[in-house]
C-alpha cells in the first residue's frame, strides 16, 4: 500500500472542527467510456454531533450567474446531477477501500470515515466562462463540488444547515484525450457569376485531436478553373459552446484568426500546409469564451472539447471547435 507521503493530500475543516474532509487530488478524467472515481476521507469527532448524522455529496452543476445578481434570495445555479450518502453513522458495512484511503486512514485513525462517488458518463467537464476583467465572484459554467455537512435528515427543506456544520472542496472533471485519428476533410465548389467554370478548395487537418498550445496544421488544395486570380487565405478557428440546460443554445467565438498572402493564378492548381495556433492569451479580453475549469486563480486553457459517447444525453455546456478556411469568396467548412 502506497504510503501517505506518495499523495498530495487536500484537507477542508468545518467551522466547528467536528468533521475535516480529505482528498487526494482534485482532478479526475473522463475516459469517455468511463470517469475516474472520487474518493477520500472524512475525520468526524462524534463528542459535536450532538445526535446528528454526517452526510457528503458530490454534484454537477451550472451557474448561471454571479454571487453579487443573488439579490432577491434566487438561486444562479442549477444541479445537473447530486449524489448524496450517509458516512456517520456509516450503513454500508465496511465497504472495500482503495489504496489512496488506506494511507489517510492511517493518518487520520479510527475517526476517518471514506467515501467514494462513481461520475455517470454523460456529464460535461469543468467549463467556465472568460467574464470581464472587472468581474467578481464566480464565473458562469459548470462545476463539481464535494461537500460533507452535519445534518439531522439528508435532504429536509426545512432543515437549516449552518456553514460552520459543513466543508467543501472544489474538484475538476477533465477531458481525457484518445489516441489520435486520421483528420477531418471537407471539399466545395463554388462557381462566380460570369464565370463558366468553378473554384474547387479542399482542405484537411492532419491529426483527429490537437493539444493546448499545438500549432493546427491545415493542408488547403486549390484548383482554379475560373480566369479570376486567388489573392488571399485566411484561416480562422471557431469556438462552438452549446448551452444546454432548459433549452439548448449554441454561442460561436472566433478564438483565431490568420490571414496569408497567397496568389492563386488563374486556370492553376496550389497545395500548401498553413499553420494557426488558437491560444488563451489571445483572448484574454474576450468576454463569454468557454476556458478549462480552474482551481482558484490558476492559469486554464481555452476549453477542451467534449468528446461524447454515442447519443448519450448530457447537460451542461458542449464545447467543440470549427477550423474554417477562406479563399477569396469561397469558404470551406469543417
Amino acid at each position: 500500500v502506497p504510503s501517505v507521503s506518495c499523495y498530495r493530500v487536500f484537507k477542508k475543516t468545518s467551522g466547528n472542527g467536528v468533521i475535516a474532509l480529505y482528498l487526494g487530488r482534485r482532478d479526475f478524467v473522463d475516459h469517455v467510456d468511463s470517469v475516474d472515481l472520487v474518493d477520500g476521507i472524512v475525520k468526524v469527532d462524534p463528542s459535536g454531533l450532538n445526535g446528528r448524522k454526517v452526510f457528503i455529496y458530490l454534484a454537477c452543476a451550472f451557474r448561471y450567474g454571479s454571487d453579487d445578481l443573488d439579490v432577491i434570495s434566487l438561486s444562479f445555479r442549477r444541479d445537473i446531477w447530486l449524489k448524496r450518502i450517509q458516512i456517520y453513522p456509516p450503513t454500508n458495512g465496511n465497504p472495500t477501500k482503495t489504496p489512496m484511503q488506506e494511507s489517510l486512514l492511517k493518518k487520520v485513525g479510527e475517526q476517518g470515515c471514506p467515501f467514494s462517488f462513481q461520475m455517470p458518463t454523460n456529464l460535461p467537464c469543468s467549463v467556465s466562462c472568460q467574464p470581464r476583467p472587472n468581474d467578481r465572484g464566480k464565473a458562469c459554467g459548470v462545476d463539481f463540488e464535494v461537500k460533507a455537512y452535519l445534518a439531522n435528515d439528508a435532504d429536509n427543506p426545512d432543515e437549516v444547515i449552518d456553514k460552520k456544520d459543513t466543508c467543501r472542496l472544489m474538484i475538476r472533471k477533465i477531458q481525457y484525450a484518445p489516441a489520435n485519428k486520421a483528420g477531418p476533410k471537407a471539399e466545395l465548389s463554388k462557381q462566380f457569376m460570369m464565370s463558366d467554370k468553378p473554384i474547387h478548395v479542399q482542405a484537411c487537418l492532419e491529426k483527429e485531436v490537437y493539444y493546448h498550445g499545438d500549432p493546427i496544421t491545415v493542408n488547403v488544395k486549390i484548383n482554379n478553373e475560373t480566369t479570376k486570380t486567388v489573392k488571399k487565405i485566411k484561416i480562422t478557428v471557431d469556438q462552438l459552446a452549446n448551452v444546454v440546460l432548459y433549452s439548448s443554445d449554441t454561442y460561436t467565438k472566433e478564438v483565431c484568426a490568420e490571414e496569408f498572402e497567397e496568389t492563386v493564378g488563374a486556370c492553376s492548381t496550389y497545395e500548401k500546409n498553413f499553420q494557426v495556433t488558437p491560444l488563451l492569451a489571445n483572448n484574454k479580453e474576450k468576454r463569454g469564451i468557454a476556458v478549462d475549469g480552474r482551481l482558484k486563480d490558476e492559469d486554464t486553457n481555452l476549453a477542451s472539447t467534449t468528446l461524447s459517447q454515442g447519443d448519450k444525453e448530457m447537460q451542461g455546456i458542449i464545447v467543440s471547435y470549427k477550423v474554417k478556411v477562406t479563399v477569396a469568396n469561397t469558404f470551406v467548412f469543417f
